[in-house]
């Protein structure tokens, strides 16, 4: 304890929360020492025994649980001794000058001339200094690395490391994370890509009539685990983003592809242009998919979806009720965005709280507007239940 001339010494209590630690915690250790009994009386009942057969295996896991144990023991003990007693030392002329004492007025309930003597103090680790300049230094010398808005993404080699790592998986299907699912009910047709390998939502008469370079969007697809797909993939890197050509082949897409501003290669147009220069090699086992909204641009889907819950029903992945919202052109982490930052994250607010919605249905809940986080219920109370979940898992009905 902590004694200052002059002055008086207040021991405070611990809370009732770390008594209650405190108990448990001797509680725990009553309970191991138990424990710790019955094995020393086990190996020295048993070891001649032991010995005599030869099986030594016995004791040597005894002996390692024994070690365990008292390694738990002494974490408990470390535990039980953080912050159970706070001393405060009040008075002018504490003959304390330790410098971990603090001045307990920010502690709002002490005096002002009360000291706080912490009995543990924790750390996330050594301090780092002068951090600003090593990192301003480190990207000076590697300036390959993206910075604030990276064009580059790391989007082919993961999915070829994950085609790697899971061959226990059919389908690996990326989804950019500016995307956001609005139909809860939608699923899948997968069985209408039998014999497909790439699915990507698109448009083809601008994919091989007008070769317009936002015609396909590579920012969702669906890719099968299977050789074709890893042969698609080495054709399709060497234009990306990561290739030592990237800003060559730029310009040679920007010459290829309809509307396409003169930037760095991209994935998305280095595919477009792989499937219209090796169409025949390709397109066989490429399946562009128009009959639901794979991707469904924003900007013509977030101003509408009253309309929607007002005449149609979840389930149907169109525009009447478009199964993925993906917000393209809103950059929200980065210094140049095609939107602005108010309107992105106006319609990203709605979208989500449309999807909320299908979900809130289950528990007799809804959004008070798309453009709130309130909720408000809309089933009342009933004595039958299930009957009430029957009707909320219809989703074939429209929203009231």
């Amino acid at each position: 304890m902590g004694v200052a001339a002059g002055g008086g010494v207040r021991l405070r209590a611990s809370s009732a929360k770390k008594q209650r630690q405190r108990t448990l915690n001797n509680i725990k250790i009553t309970l191991l020492c138990g424990f710790i009994t019955v094995l020393v009386l086990r190996g020295t009942a048993g070891f001649n025994l032991l010995v005599s057969s030869g099986d030594l295996d016995g004791a040597a896991a005894d002996a390692k649980v024994v070690e365990d144990v008292e390694r738990i023991l002494a974490e408990i003990r470390s535990d039980s001794e953080a912050d159970d007693v706070v001393v405060v030392v009040e008075g002018g002329s504490s003959s304390s000058s330790s410098p971990r004492n603090a001045t307990a007025a920010s502690f709002g309930n002490f005096s002002a001339s009360a000291t706080l003597v912490k009995v543990r103090e924790y750390s996330l680790g050594p301090p780092v200094r002068g951090w600003d300049a090593q990192r301003r230094d480190w990207m000076a010398q590697h300036p390959e690395f993206p910075r604030l808005h990276p064009r580059g993404r790391p989007r082919l080699p993961l999915v070829r490391r994950l085609m790697l790592a899971h061959p226990e998986v059919e389908w690996i299907w990326w989804v950019d994370s500016d995307a956001i699912f609005t139909d809860m009910a939608f699923e899948l047709p997968l069985s209408r890509y039998d014999g497909r390998n790439l699915v990507i939502h698109g448009y083809p008469d601008l994919l091989f009539e007008k070769r317009s370079w936002i015609s396909l969007n590579a920012g969702i697809f669906l890719l099968r685990n299977c050789q074709w797909s890893l042969d698609l993939l080495d054709a399709w890197v060497p234009m990306g983003p990561r290739g030592p050509s990237r800003v060559e082949a730029g310009k040679l897409l920007t010459a290829s592809l309809t509307g396409r501003p003169p930037f760095d290669a991209d994935d998305q147009s280095a595919l477009i242009h792989l499937l219209l220069v090796q169409k025949e090699r390709w397109m066989d086992k490429v399946h562009v998919e128009t009959e639901f909204y794979l991707h469904g641009f924003w900007t013509g889907l977030v101003d509408r979806y009253e309309q929607m819950m007002e005449d149609h029903h979840p389930g149907l992945g169109d525009d009447r009720w478009p199964f993925i919202t993906h917000f393209v052109g809103c950059k929200t982490c980065g210094r140049y965005e095609d939107y602005p930052l108010d309107r992105c994250i106006r319609g990203m607010e709605r979208a989500f709280n449309f999807a909320d919605n299908q979900v809130l249905r289950l528990y007799g809940f809804r959004h008070r507007s798309l453009t709130t986080a309130k909720v408000r219920r809309v089933t009342d109370p009933t004595t039958n239940p299930l009957e009430a979940k029957e009707a909320a898992l219809n989703m074939d009905a429209k929203f009231t």
